[in-house]
């Protein structure tokens, strides 16, 4: 239903107006600027007035008739006055139509307007039509109101176009329309359903702070350069499929308050949802450079399936399952062909990074298939409950030997997180291969990187993934020994001779040449000083008391001594060798030793066989499941 007019404003219009019709309550009357040469508006000029008037007229004249009250009939008199009879459309020069009203239906429809053209707060009672109308210069219909549907299907806007404050109570269609210019849709109301199908908007476009509270169809809409839609108010339902984004699309702080499907549609730049709020279930369908989600939040589900992107979700809200997947494939559009990806024909594959899950509650996020070699974890709040599907990649660390200073240095191969990589590469000792942070990461050491780590060994051992979790683990215990504000000199010294001996019981190398080692020490102590010369021969003893009698024998065995020659031959290698492999199993070789053997075989029967448990254990971390 129409809204009724507002009442008559006191105030007289800054132009020359009619003022036919002047009441107590209206002292201004019509407000309608005189026609040239007369003191009368051309609503209310007749005659042979308004005749000559008309016949003054010729296609490409320019035309003022502000504030003037039009009908149908009088607009359709004054567009054939105008009518190019080689192309029979009417053809406007410069044309002010602000503050007009138009009653019943305005037909601008395959109208040219050549010059400038200025509908600033007109008022239009009727259908509004101006489909396949040109507009060759700049035209503005700020603060104009459409009461009923605007029709601008296959208008062409060869300029600027403003929309600024504009009000339409029915629908709006602007299907296939070509924008050249920018398009201001600024603080612009839809009360009814709009459509942009197949629009064409080669300038910048500006939605900021427009409210829709029917649908809003930007369905194969072209915006070759950035659009914004930030502050914007979507109240039903919104579809922005197989739309193309040439440069940024910017909904900041835009609100959604239906169901959405947004997609799939393609930006080459950076689509930025930062500060939106979702209030019903998502569905987000986006090839794009780069996805912003900043402070989001989403009231419900929500569904994300992205293409190219890097993903920025620092400090967005969710209670509700929330998925990002990387899609392999082309998304397909509702025709069954799959949407153009021109902008991204150079880009080598279409994967999807992380870039930042600060501040994000984790406990109801579920990723798919991207990657985590950048992405900033610190901050992450219930990470222990992210789930990770498909193939989720993360960064490692660098590889080969690095010579530091007089000694080498080798990382054996391990996932490690982006900001383990920024706090190395601070350090004065930092080999080459490790990342450098950007501008903006921040800064973590190892008193807050070691949480993050324990956190996603936990997720890992609870997605039954035994060797990512070890990979974790051993990052969490590395920050942990580096760390000198929460962990004491004693603890780093225990967390030190660990990770030598073993990797932390993760590196079964390490422990197999400590366990070689160890061995080969054994051997050679055993040659050297624990084995005797000769093995010892028993000896009898009688011993008779004055006066004859029993005799008691005593058989005993001389102290083994270490020999005075060669102690390096192939028999006491044999010998010593035996001893050595029988104390990695606890076992007693039975062999007779020196003193001196018997402490080192001790010695062997404790740390061997610990060095081959840690060896087994390695192993196990590393194949179990």
């Amino acid at each position: 239903m129409p809204r009724p007019s507002p009442e008559p404003s006191r105030t007289p219009p800054a132009w020359p107006h009619c003022g036919h019709g002047t009441t107590p309550q209206d002292p201004v009357g019509c407000r309608g600027i005189h026609v040239p040469g007369h003191t009368a508006c051309l609503a209310h000029t007749s005659g042979a007035d308004f005749g000559a008037y008309l016949a003054c007229l010729a296609p490409g004249a320019d035309i003022d008739h502000r504030g003037t009250r039009l009908t149908e009939a009088l607009l359709g008199a004054l567009l054939s006055a105008l009518r190019d009879p080689v192309t029979g459309r009417p053809r406007l020069g410069e044309a002010r139509f602000g503050s007009a009203v138009v009653e019943g239906g305005a037909s601008f429809g395959s109208v040219d307007f050549e010059g400038d053209a200025s509908f600033g707060s007109a008022v239009f009672e009727g259908i509004a039509w101006f489909e396949s109308a040109v507009f060759k210069a700049n035209v503005s219909f700020g603060s104009a109101t459409f009461r009923s549907t605007a029709r601008f299907n296959f208008a062409a806007f060869e300029g600027d176009t403003r929309f600024v404050s504009t009000t339409f109570e029915g629908d709006a269609r602007f299907g296939a329309a070509v924008f050249k210019g920018v398009a201001w849709f600024q603080s612009t109301t839809f009360e009814g359903d709009v459509s942009f199908g197949s629009a064409i908007i080669r300038g910048e476009a500006s939605f900021v702070a427009a409210s829709f509270t029917g649908v809003a169809w930007f369905a194969s809409t072209t915006f070759c350069r950035d659009a914004w839609f930030g502050s914007a108010a979507f109240g039903g339902d919104v579809r922005f499929t197989a739309t193309a984004f040439g440069g940024d699309a910017r909904f900041w702080q835009a609100v959604f308050d239906r169901s959405v499907t947004l997609g799939p549609f393609v930006c080459a730049g950076q689509a930025d949802f930062s500060g939106v709020v979702f209030s019903a279930p998502v569905t987000l369908w986006l090839a794009a450079r780069r996805l912003v989600c900043r402070r989001t939040r989403w009231l419900s589900t929500a569904d994300l399936r992205l293409r190219y992107a890097t993903v920025n979700f620092a400090h967005a809200v969710f209670e509700y399952p929330l998925t990002i997947a990387a899609e392999a494939d082309p998304f397909v559009g509702i025709s069954g062909q799959p949407v153009a990806e021109q902008a991204f024909a150079a880009a080598a594959d279409a994967t999807v990074r992380m870039d930042s899950l600060r501040g994000v509650d984790a406990a109801h996020l579920v990723l798919a298939d991207v990657d985590l070699s950048g992405c900033l974890l610190t901050g992450t709040v219930h990470l222990d409950q992210l789930r990770l599907e498909g193939a989720c990649s993360f960064d490692t660390v660098p590889p080969r030997t690095h010579w530091t200073r007089w000694h080498p240095v080798r990382f054996t191969h391990r996932r490690a997180l982006a900001e383990e990589h920024h706090w190395r590469a601070k350090r004065p000792t930092a080999v080459r291969g490790w990342n450098v942070a950007v501008l903006g990461a921040g800064h973590a050491g190892p008193a807050q990187l070691a949480p993050v780590y324990r956190a996603l060994r936990k997720a890992f051992e609870d997605g039954k993934d035994g060797p990512g979790a070890a990979d974790f683990y051993y990052g969490e215990m590395e920050m942990r020994r580096h760390d000198r504000t929460g962990a004491s000199r004693a603890e780093r010294g225990l967390l030190h001779g660990y990770w030598m001996l073993s990797g932390y019981g993760l590196r079964a190398s390490r422990a197999l040449g400590w366990l070689a080692g160890a061995m080969l020490v054994t051997l050679v102590l055993l040659m050297g000083f624990g084995l005797p010369q000769d093995s010892p021969k028993q000896e009898v003893t009688g011993l008779v008391p004055p006066g004859g009698g029993k005799v008691t024998l005593e058989i005993g065995k001389a102290d083994p001594r270490n020999p005075t020659g060669d102690r390096f031959t192939g028999e006491r290698f044999e010998k010593a060798l035996n001893v050595t492999l029988t104390s990695v199993v606890f076992k007693a070789s039975g062999q007779d030793l020196t003193t001196t053997g018997t402490y080192i075989e001790m010695a062997s029967r404790v740390t061997e066989p610990v060095l081959l448990g840690l060896a087994v254990l390695a192993v196990r971390n590393r194949i179990k499941r």
